[in-house]
C-alpha cells in the first residue's frame, strides 16, 4: 500500500489544510472547544482533510504556527490518518457522531451526498436501488450526472428501469422535504454500509489476488506463505472460496463433499447457512438422511457463532482439497468460464 506523501512546502497548503494541521498540533484537549464550535459539515470536512494529510514535517508545523512554536517544536512530525483522526474525535464527540463522520469520509469522494453517489460504481448503486420504489430511484438518478445515471439504468432489470424512466419523464420539481428524506436514507443506509464494506481486511485483498493466480503460481505462493505464517495462509485459502460459494457446486460435487464431511460438522455449518444453501444440500441427500439431519439441527438448539464459523471453514477447506485432487468442480463467478482444479 502506498504511503501518503510528505508535505514539504507550507506555501502550497490550502487554508483548510492549515487548519487541520493546527488542530492536530495543539492536541485533543486544547482543540476540543474549537471542535465544539464547528457544525456537522465543517467537522466532516476537517476530518476528511486530517485523515489524508500524511506526514507533516515539524519544520512546516513551526512555520505555520509561529505563535505556538514553543509547544510544537518538540512534537516532531505529525501523521494524519484515519486512525489518528478517529482517536482524536473520540476524545470530545459522542461515539455515534464519530462513527457517522468516519463512515462518510471512508466512503466515496465528494463534498455533497450527490457528489459521493456519483462516484459509486454503477453496478453497486444499481444493486441497492433495484430494491427501492421506482419513484425514489427516479429522484436519485435526476441528481447524479447523466452519464452515470445511464450506466446505472443499464444495470437495472429492464422492466424496472423502464418504469424509472417513465417516472423521470413525468417528474416535476421535487419538494425539499422529500429530497432531504431521500438523501438522509441514502446516507444512513447505503453510504454507511458501503463505507463499512470498504474497510477491507488485508487477507481479503490477498485472497482476491490469489484467486487470479494460475494454479501453479497459487500453490507456490501458498506453500511459501505456509512456511512463514500458517495462520495467514489458512485465512487466505478460506477467503478465496467462501462457504456460500459452495452453492455454485454441481449436484455431483455436492454429493462428493457430503461423503467427505463429518455429519456433526455439517449440521453445525448448516445452522448458519442461507435457506438456499441448506436446500441445496438437503436436495442431494436421500429423504431419510435429510430428515435425520434436520432433526439433529433442531435438537442442537442455539449454536455459538464461533462454532458455526469453524464448521463452515472446515467444509470450505475440504471442498478446496477435493477440488485440488480433481474430485469436485468449482465454477467461477463468470457464467462463461468454469475453473477445474
Amino acid at each position: 500500500m502506498a504511503t501518503a506523501p510528505k508535505i514539504k512546502d507550507e506555501k502550497t497548503l490550502t487554508g483548510p489544510q492549515k487548519a487541520a494541521i493546527f488542530m492536530l498540533a495543539i492536541g485533543a484537549d486544547d482543540a476540543a472547544p474549537l471542535w465544539e464550535m464547528l457544525d456537522e459539515d465543517e467537522i466532516r470536512e476537517m476530518s476528511q482533510i486530517m485523515s489524508s494529510l500524511g506526514s507533516v514535517q515539524a519544520g512546516t508545523v513551526e512555520k505555520l504556527l509561529v505563535e505556538f512554536a514553543s509547544k510544537v517544536s518538540g512534537t516532531g512530525a505529525l501523521v494524519g490518518s484515519y486512525e489518528s483522526t478517529e482517536r482524536l474525535l473520540m476524545r470530545f464527540l459522542p461515539e455515534d457522531r464519530v462513527n457517522a463522520v468516519m463512515d462518510e469520509i471512508r466512503g466515496p469522494a465528494g463534498r455533497t451526498m450527490w457528489e459521493k453517489l456519483g462516484n459509486v460504481n454503477e453496478a453497486v448503486l444499481a444493486s441497492y436501488l433495484k430494491n427501492e420504489y421506482p419513484q425514489t430511484v427516479a429522484v436519485v438518478l435526476t441528481k447524479i450526472r447523466p452519464e452515470h445515471a445511464a450506466r446505472v439504468l443499464a444495470c437495472l432489470p429492464e422492466d424496472f428501469a423502464l418504469e424509472v424512466v417513465t417516472r423521470m419523464l413525468r417528474m416535476e420539481s421535487v419538494q425539499k422535504e422529500i429530497l432531504d428524506k431521500v438523501e438522509q436514507t441514502l446516507r444512513s443506509e447505503f453510504m454507511s454500509n458501503l463505507s463499512r464494506t470498504n474497510r477491507r481486511d488485508s487477507h481479503e485483498l490477498m485472497a482476491e489476488i490469489f484467486n487470479n493466480f494460475d494454479r501453479q503460481t497459487e500453490s507456490r505462493f501458498l506453500a511459501s506463505l505456509e512456511e512463514r505464517s500458517r495462520e495467514s495462509a489458512d485465512r487466505i485459502k478460506a477467503l478465496m472460496f467462501t462457504f456460500e460459494d459452495l452453492g455454485r457446486l454441481d449436484p455431483g460435487s455436492v454429493q462428493t463433499l457430503l461423503r467427505a464431511v463429518d455429519k456433526n460438522k455439517l449440521a453445525v455449518a448448516l445452522k448458519g447457512a442461507s435457506d438456499a444453501l441448506r436446500d441445496l444440500f438437503f436436495a442431494n441427500m436421500s429423504e431419510r438422511a435429510a430428515k435425520i439431519l434436520r432433526e439433529d439441527m433442531e435438537m442442537m438448539g442455539p449454536v455459538r457463532l464461533k462454532d458455526v464459523d469453524e464448521a463452515q471453514t472446515t467444509m470450505v477447506n475440504i471442498a478446496k482439497d477435493l477440488a485440488n485432487k480433481g474430485e469436485i468442480m468449482i465454477a467461477s463467478d463468470s457464467s462463461d468460464n468454469e475453473l477445474i482444479y
